[in-house]
């Protein structure tokens, strides 16, 4: 069994925009900036299988490259934050790729969760902090509202593995998929 999930890598110069912006929120704890990705869709444990025929239908994907951008900060949480990140404006291209690659899951036998789509980057993922930590949290997200970068173009997208560690998951690259 493999923890796994398909997501978008961010290009350097974006990784150094998103750590930049790190290091001017005050947040409780960091990811890691090699684990910076945009999630398109999580496929939780799944037998070798299962992930076989995700494979084999992303290969078979047939999708344009597209221009992808981020644009502005979010927590989710509400009154409790317990994950800062970096957010995606509403791109169409983005939509339908998360749309197709959910059906692939779906034909592999995974249930893809059905909640809605919100992409975003995680800048930071913690126990809700204390009330006076939590203002400052949201002080520094709402300061660097301005926050943009990219565009750059989206050629690829990965097939990764999750592994739970105490200081937050680690992932591996399984296999990439040229976009076409």
């Amino acid at each position: 069994m493999i923890r796994a999930f398909v997501a978008i890598a961010m290009p350097e110069d974006v990784v150094n925009r998103l750590r930049l912006l790190q290091f001017l929120l005050p947040l409780p704890r960091r990811v890691e900036p090699e684990d910076f990705h945009l999630t398109l869709a999580f496929l939780g444990e799944q037998p070798d299988h299962r992930l076989e025929a995700v494979h084999d239908g992303l290969e078979r994907l047939a999708f344009p490259p597209f221009a992808l951008e981020l644009r502005g900060l979010g927590l989710f949480g509400g009154a409790k934050p317990r994950l800062a990140f970096a957010a995606v404006p509403d791109l169409p291209d983005l939509i339908r790729l998360q749309a197709k690659i959910a059906r692939i899951a779906v034909a592999a036998g995974i249930a893809v969760p059905s909640r809605d789509f919100h992409p975003h980057v995680t800048l930071g993922r913690f126990a809700p902090p204390p009330p006076d930590q939590a203002i400052r949290l949201e002080r520094g997200v709402a300061a660097e509202q301005g926050f943009h970068a990219g565009p750059w173009a989206v050629a690829e997208i990965g097939l990764y593995a999750s592994y739970p560690q105490s200081h937050g998951p680690k992932y591996d690259l399984i296999a990439s998929y040229p976009l076409a």
